[in-house]
């Protein structure tokens, strides 16, 4: 994930990584769902779950991006169906995409 030489700094100096594509709860969320290695999401982690989708695949956290894939199937709607029906198209995943377009 974050495991590249060019995320690692020297001995005694401060590094910091960027990720500007999140706002500080979606962060949060993420942050907050690594360090805790759950198998379900939080309340919060649920309110960003499309955006956790999309740093799970983009970071390669395969773990969380199941999770993800799992919630917004069992919270498929009218409402939300054309975003998680896009979503799917990100990283073509399958079962989101089979989900979606029933």
């Amino acid at each position: 994930m974050l495991e590249s030489d060019k995320f690692k700094g020297t001995a005694g100096e401060i590094e910091t990584v960027t990720l500007s594509e999140l706002k500080q709860e979606e962060l949060e969320a993420l942050v907050e769902f690594i360090y805790n290695n759950r198998s379900v999401l939080s309340e919060k982690e649920k309110k960003h779950v499309q955006t956790l989708f999309v740093a799970a695949d983009k970071y390669d956290i395969q773990h969380l991006r199941d999770v993800c894939r799992e919630e917004m199937i069992s919270s498929l709607k009218l409402g939300n169906v054309i975003n998680i029906l896009e979503l799917s198209l990100i990283p073509f995943d399958e079962a989101l995409n089979d989900a979606a377009a029933m």
